[in-house]
């Protein structure tokens, strides 16, 4: 079993290598925003409480989202472990979300911080457009249809882009995850489980620098 945790702001990439995690090593990758959104459907009490959260507009209590996670890997396809990617977000999370694992006989075996570079990220993020039918992903300047204007998968000429895929957007999450999240890293760092790597190297090559990661902790 290996449970991880992957950190790191917005546009690091840690959904792409979550997925990547899921599928060679078997584990669950967790979200918190699905979790929600299945427990608001299933109309459990958990659900019911944080449907009365949301309706309010109000910021879910961490209790509320810990007591989702404990549900969701008491299931038993968690087994082999799971992926947390974008929680814990402070220090009270991350206490508390140990608290509950040590509960269980579990614990985080690795948190691995996807270093970045801000001014690439903001130029990373803010270059991303789409083909408006098929979904298919480009960028100004790293991407660009073969012939301009044109979907290369399914031919379409209109694109779109996330209204909140601009550079202001982007340096403002960037600082939120500077300001809230970069201070659980002592936290992990003093308990031994944080690593880091270069989340500006290529996709291959930041699963590869994780995978090296993960086999140290495998026996043999």
């Amino acid at each position: 079993m290996i449970n991880v945790i992957l950190l790191g702001p917005p546009g690091a990439g840690k959904g792409t290598q979550a997925k990547r995690l899921e599928q060679k090593h078997e584990l669950v990758q967790l979200s918190t925003g699905d979790m929600l959104r299945a427990a608001v459907a299933s109309g459990s009490e958990l659900g019911r409480q944080a449907k009365k959260v949301m309706e309010a507009g109000q910021l879910m209590p961490d209790d509320i989202i810990i007591a989702m996670i404990a549900e969701r890997i008491d299931r038993p396809d968690t087994k082999k472990g799971f992926i947390l990617d974008g929680f814990p977000r402070t220090t009270a999370q991350a206490k508390a979300l140990d608290k509950m694992l040590a509960e269980r006989g579990l614990k985080l075996d690795l948190v691995i911080e996807l270093k970045v570079d801000d001014a690439v990220l903001v130029e990373r993020i803010s270059g991303r457009f789409a083909c408006a039918k098929c979904g298919a992903g480009y960028h100004d300047l790293y991407q660009r249809p073969k012939i301009e204007g044109r979907c290369d998968r399914c031919g379409a000429t209109e694109f779109v882009r996330r209204p909140d895929d601009n550079a202001e957007t982007v340096k403002a999450r960037l600082a939120a995850y500077h300001a809230q999240t970069a201070p659980i890293l002592p936290y992990y760092a003093q308990r031994g489980v944080l690593r880091s790597v270069n989340g500006m190297a290529d996709i291959d090559e930041v699963a590869a620098q994780i995978e090296a990661l993960i086999s140290e902790l495998r026996p043999g």
